[in-house]
């Protein structure tokens, strides 16, 4: 009679399931909220490649007139801009490789070792990153002014350097944190020095915090304005130039390079999602291998 009563106030106190009419349009609530996300971010950049093919007949293109290739076969017609485009690649890959390789040091530095001032370096590179941008720009400009330094294609790259660093330290640090320390001591106790082990264990797993630090200090550099508005002088990049034609016209050439920008951007994420994928699975094979080789040598009769 017990087991009974139990059983009667376990059905009677258990919760009922859900009528299918109420869940048939909440699982559409996540699905619409992303797609309607997605959309938003895309729908600038879908205007930038569409208005590409424009041929505009005034000096703005911001009415769609017909369709053409005109822009992309006169792409480098315009000096002024083809020169502007062609200093802000060159400052930024610069600075891609300047900000990489000291932004690695200085997290792998901030990530592993507790020294004196590490806590100072840290709100430093926090500084760096949350201080707006007039204040860094007008900063670095009394300081070259201050030094006497012409201001051109050596201020902008120390400027770009500057606030790159920060992001690639923070996120090599990150990485590095997260990083299992008992892989470098394996490497040590079967023989290898710091050298050694530093290019064939450290190196190979903060490499994906590295090229992410790497990518972001090359997109931060090409599209930066109001710090090189300060730094640049006389010379003229590529978001300089295009705000100042802005005020007569833009030319469909414009969306033509920032098109071509963006689907390089993407070529350089899909070839490290993929070398990321070889090199899984080629660390799976090898792993099969030696784990074969050591169940044949336990097999072997001696």
């Amino acid at each position: 009679m017990s087991a009974v009563a139990v059983e009667g106030t376990r059905t009677e106190t258990a919760p009922r399931p859900r009528a299918k009419s109420q869940r048939r349009w909440t699982r559409f609530i996540l699905p619409t909220y992303t797609g309607l996300f997605i959309i938003y971010l895309i729908l600038p950049i879908a205007v930038m490649v569409l208005f590409g093919f424009n041929t505009p007949t005034g000096r703005f293109n911001i009415k769609w007139e017909h369709a053409s290739l005109d822009a992309y076969r006169d792409l480098f017609s315009i000096p002024n801009l083809s020169s502007a485009l062609k200093l802000s690649i060159e400052v930024a890959l610069l600075t891609t490789v300047i900000a990489t390789i000291l932004g690695t040091f200085l997290g792998l530095s901030l990530g592993r070792y507790r020294f004196r001032g590490s806590g100072a370096m840290n709100f430093v590179i926090f500084l760096a990153i949350a201080s707006p941008e007039i204040v860094l720009g007008s900063s670095l400009l009394t300081m070259f002014v201050a030094a006497g330094l012409p201001l051109g294609f050596f201020s902008i790259l120390v400027a770009h350097v500057m606030f790159s660093v920060s992001f690639v330290a923070v996120t090599v640090r990150a990485r590095v944190q997260g990083m299992d320390r008992s892989l470098e001591e394996a490497a040590g106790d079967l023989g290898a020095d710091p050298k050694t082990t530093f290019f064939k264990v450290t190196l190979p797993v903060i490499l994906p915090g590295v090229i992410a630090g790497g990518l972001l200090a090359f997109a931060l550099s090409i599209d930066d304005f109001v710090i090189t508005n300060f730094v640049s002088g006389s010379s003229v990049t590529f978001p300089l130039w295009v705000f100042g034609a802005s005020r007569q016209g833009l030319p469909p050439q414009v969306n033509v390079m920032g098109t071509l920008l963006f689907l390089f951007g993407i070529l350089v994420v899909i070839g490290q999602l993929t070398a990321s994928r070889l090199r899984a699975r080629a660390d799976d094979r090898r792993l099969q291998q030696d784990l074969a080789i050591q169940l044949e040598s336990r097999t072997a009769p001696s």
